[in-house]
């Protein structure tokens, strides 16, 4: 927008970057860099991450100049009651009778399924609900109030498994029983 035209920079007094470390994880440092090029030298910038990488650190001293760090202290993580596991499948068509493998060994209470994509959450959900499981789904795509009220029924267990995009993690705090990730 801003190499168009479409987006004129000289009026935006504050840049504020979230999610850092999943942007340059997931190969936006270049596009960073060529938005920096577009933007006042006198602009404040604010730079939010979960974790300090070394990139992040990186783009901090590049475009910020006397940067205050403000670092939270990393709360301890609890796991009682929460079972994790991770799987090497070696064929991604292996995934979904997995999936369904476990669910049918193993006494599962509450779990949320964890997807790379919004086409594979819609993909995983519709073949669950095919194969009888019970499942819903939440991505970044549907309406805050349609999120906020598939939450309040995970969180008071009127849904049971929640079908979700990786993204999503991140904003969810929810002792669960169980979680799957990967797909």
């Amino acid at each position: 927008m801003i190499a168009r035209k479409s987006l004129r920079t000289q009026f935006i007094k504050i840049f504020v970057l979230d999610e850092a470390d999943e942007m340059l994880s997931r190969g936006f440092k270049d596009q960073i860099k060529e938005v920096f090029k577009f933007l006042e030298e006198d602009i404040q910038v604010i730079l939010l991450s979960a974790t300090m990488p070394e990139d992040v650190l990186d783009v901090s001293t590049h475009f910020m100049r006397n940067p205050v760090h403000i670092l939270v202290q990393k709360e301890e993580l609890t796991l009682e009651g929460i079972k994790q596991f991770y799987i090497n499948v070696t064929k991604k068509e292996w995934k979904f009778d997995t999936l369904c493998d476990l669910y049918d060994t193993l006494s599962i209470t509450q779990a949320v399924i964890f997807c790379n994509t919004r086409r594979m959450v819609k993909w995983l959900t519709e073949n669950m609900r095919l194969n009888t499981y019970t499942v819903s789904a939440m991505h970044g795509k549907m309406y805050r109030h349609q999120r906020e009220l598939i939450m309040w029924q995970f969180c008071s267990g009127f849904i049971r498994v929640l079908v979700t995009i990786d993204l999503l993690a991140r904003g969810i705090d929810v002792q669960l029983s169980t979680s799957f990730s990967g797909y």
